[in-house]
């Protein structure tokens, strides 16, 4: 059977020359290197998912923003944040807050390493909804950026001298990272691997 290949580039799908299996195959329309399977794909997926979980504790810890005006500094976590929009009855930004800060990184991290250990120890196991928990975890990687954005955005506006200020601090800086690890992990997942069958060798 003739062996096809996707290219993760451009989408062209080709059929392998016949030869030697240890060459590098290349896209015939882009050049870009073509697998059967993500080189390293568990291994780099748990080596993003082991970093996120490092960060993702200084990401809660500290300040994420400081508010400055003629009276005094107030520093923000992201808990501290959504305690505050809570209690000034702003609940529906607060779950905003809350679902996009705190809940989605910690279902990515959990989902994706629930993917990897499954691939690993039970292969056979509910894979259509694998599948469709990897299409989730990766529509909504991009959305964890939206405390980033706002506070970046806040510190760009409100610059009115000794007046008002907004400042990022640390934490947004890990709680980025955070983001950004989880979206790397979820890139390096080869989601074939969920179909591949247990007496097939693990890369």
């Amino acid at each position: 059977m003739t062996a096809l290949y996707g290219c993760e580039c451009c989408g062209l799908v080709s059929a392998a020359p016949a030869g030697d299996a240890q060459v590098q195959l290349r896209c015939p329309r882009c050049a870009h290197p073509l697998h059967d399977e993500k080189p390293h794909s568990l291994q780099k997926t748990w080596a993003y998912l082991a970093a996120s979980v490092l960060l993702y504790i200084p990401a809660n810890a500290l300040p994420v923003m400081t508010t400055s005006n003629l009276f005094r500094d107030t520093s923000h976590t992201i808990a501290s944040g959504i305690a505050e929009l809570w209690a000034s009855d702003s609940w529906g930004l607060a779950i905003i807050v809350f679902v996009a800060s705190i809940a989605v990184p910690l279902l990515k991290i959990g989902t994706l390493a629930l993917l990897a250990w499954s691939v690993q120890y039970a292969p056979g196991w509910r894979r259509f909804e694998r599948a469709r928990l990897y299409r989730i975890v990766e529509g909504v990687g991009h959305w964890s950026m939206l405390d980033v954005y706002v506070v970046v955005l806040l510190a760009g506006i409100v610059q009115f001298g000794r007046l008002a200020n907004v400042h990022p601090e640390p934490g947004l800086l890990a709680f980025a990272a955070v983001v950004v690890l989880t979206m790397l992990a979820a890139r390096s997942f080869d989601p074939r691997l969920i179909w591949r069958e247990p007496d097939e060798p693990t890369p």
